[in-house]
């Protein structure tokens, strides 16, 4: 199962209203970095059953972006029951991913 793509309609419910912890990656189909990290997330929504992965494409929900300081792409922001407990911006190898999420207590 890929990471979940939804957009400001969907962003409350998918990721504001989830018990648990959300992984949101703000991400361009026209950024390189973005292209590289998105086979990543995937895969990590395989592995990580007890965390969700949530994409939002800036160019299509600037206004999500915004709200959540989005400058640079792509931007990733680690969600706990509603909350952001984390963020952190660039691309990074799988490893890179799974120690910033580990950062967030996922009990």
């Amino acid at each position: 199962m890929a990471a979940l793509h939804t957009d400001k309609n969907g962003f409350q419910k998918e990721v504001l209203d989830h018990k648990g912890v959300v992984l949101v990656d703000f991400f361009a189909s026209w950024c390189g970095p973005c292209k590289m990290t998105g086979p990543i997330i995937d895969e990590l929504a395989d592995e990580m059953k007890n965390i969700k992965f949530v994409k939002i494409n800036v160019d299509e929900n600037p206004e999500l972006a915004s709200s959540y300081q989005v400058f640079s792409i792509p931007t990733f922001l680690v969600f706990k029951d509603g909350k952001v407990a984390h963020q952190f911006v660039g691309a990074m190898g799988k490893e890179g991913f799974i120690n910033e999420i580990n950062q967030v207590k996922t009990d």
